[in-house]
C-alpha cells in the first residue's frame, strides 16, 4: 500500500481542496477494450490525538481535517463546545494523518474516565464501545423553533448536488451540506464516509459560529441511528436525508424532538418526526 503523502495532485485540480488521485484503467465499451485513466476518491487513516493520548483511528478523505477533528470531538462528547477545544494541529506522517487537539481539563479527564478502546473506529458512534449502556446516548432535546417549506428543501438539494464536486469527479463520496433559515445553501462537506462528511458539516458550522438550531442539515445517505444522535449532538432542528432511516434512528429523532425527514427526492419526501416544522407551501391548503 502507498505511504501517505499522496502523490501530486492532478494538474487539473481547481484548487478547493479536492483529495483525488488518477489511475490508469482500462475500460470495457461496446464490446472493446480500451486504454483510459480514471479519478479515483483518496481515502487515508487519520488518528485523533488528545493532549497527547491516542484515542482514535478513522479512514477519510484528506480534506477539511481540522473540520472533522471539531466535529467529532462534538457529536462524541469528547469536548461541551468549541471553548473546550484550545489547539488543533494536523501532522502528516509515512502512515497516515494525526490531529492532535489539545483539549480543557476538564474534558480531558472526563475522556480518560470513558475508557473506552476505540483503536480502528469508522467513525460510526458505536464501534468500540464495550457495553451496551455505551451505545444508547440521550443527547439533550434540540430547542430549534424555525419552520421550512418542502419546496425549499427540494431546491436545496438540487443545489448541493451541483455542489459535490469531487463525487463529480469520483463517484465515491457522501455529502453533508447546511441549508440555512432562507433556503440557501451554504456550507458543503465531503467525504468518503457518510459520518465523517456530517462531522465535518458541524465542524465547519461550529468553528464559523453558526447557529445549529436555525437550519437543516442534508446528508447524501441513510438516516441511521449514528446520524440523528450527531445531528442531535450538535443542536440541529432538522436532518433530511436523500434516503431511509432506521427504526432506532426515528426513536432517537422523536425523544431528542429532531425532525427527519428521509426519501427526499423530486417533489417527494418521508417526514417521520416532528412534522410541525414543515410548512404548507403557499398555495397548498394541507400538508401532502
Amino acid at each position: 500500500m502507498a505511504a501517505y503523502p499522496k502523490p501530486d495532485v492532478p494538474d487539473d485540480d481547481p484548487g478547493n481542496g479536492m483529495a483525488y488521485s488518477v489511475f490508469p484503467t482500462c475500460a470495457w465499451q461496446d464490446g472493446r477494450l480500451l486504454g483510459t485513466s480514471d479519478c479515483v476518491a483518496d481515502e487515508v487513516p487519520l488518528a485523533l490525538e488528545y493532549n497527547g493520548i491516542s484515542h482514535a483511528v478513522m479512514l477519510v478523505s484528506p480534506t477539511s481535517l481540522e473540520d472533522m477533528a471539531t466535529g467529532f470531538s462534538l457529536t462524541e462528547g469528547i469536548v461541551s463546545g468549541i471553548g473546550d477545544i484550545q489547539d488543533i494541529e494536523i501532522v502528516a506522517s509515512e502512515q497516515g494523518l494525526t490531529a492532535r487537539l489539545r483539549i480543557s481539563a476538564r474534558c480531558f479527564f472526563r475522556l480518560k474516565e470513558r475508557r473506552r478502546s476505540l483503536t480502528g473506529r469508522t467513525g460510526c458512534g458505536l464501534c468500540g464501545a464495550e457495553s451496551l449502556d455505551q451505545v444508547y446516548r440521550q443527547p439533550a432535546p434540540v430547542t430549534s423553533r424555525n419552520r421550512f417549506s418542502a419546496q425549499s428543501l427540494q431546491r436545496a438539494f438540487a443545489a448541493l448536488r451541483a455542489s459535490q464536486v469531487l463525487m463529480q469527479k469520483t463517484g465515491a463520496t457522501h455529502a453533508a451540506a447546511w441549508m440555512d433559515g432562507s433556503g440557501q445553501i451554504g456550507t458543503v462537506r465531503e467525504d468518503v464516509g457518510r459520518h465523517n462528511a456530517l462531522d465535518k458539516l458541524i465542524g465547519a458550522l461550529t468553528r464559523a459560529g453558526t447557529p445549529t438550531a436555525d437550519g437543516v442539515a442534508l446528508v447524501t445517505s441513510r438516516a441511521s441511528y449514528e446520524m440523528v444522535l450527531k445531528s442531535a449532538a450538535a443542536g440541529i432542528g432538522c436532518l433530511a436525508a436523500i434516503s431511509a432511516p432506521t427504526s432506532l434512528a426515528i426513536r432517537l429523532a422523536e425523544s431528542a424532538q429532531l425532525t427527519l425527514a428521509g426519501f427526499v427526492r423530486e417533489q417527494r419526501m418521508v417526514i417521520y418526526t416532528h412534522a410541525d416544522r414543515f410548512e404548507p407551501d403557499s398555495g397548498d391548503s394541507e400538508r401532502s
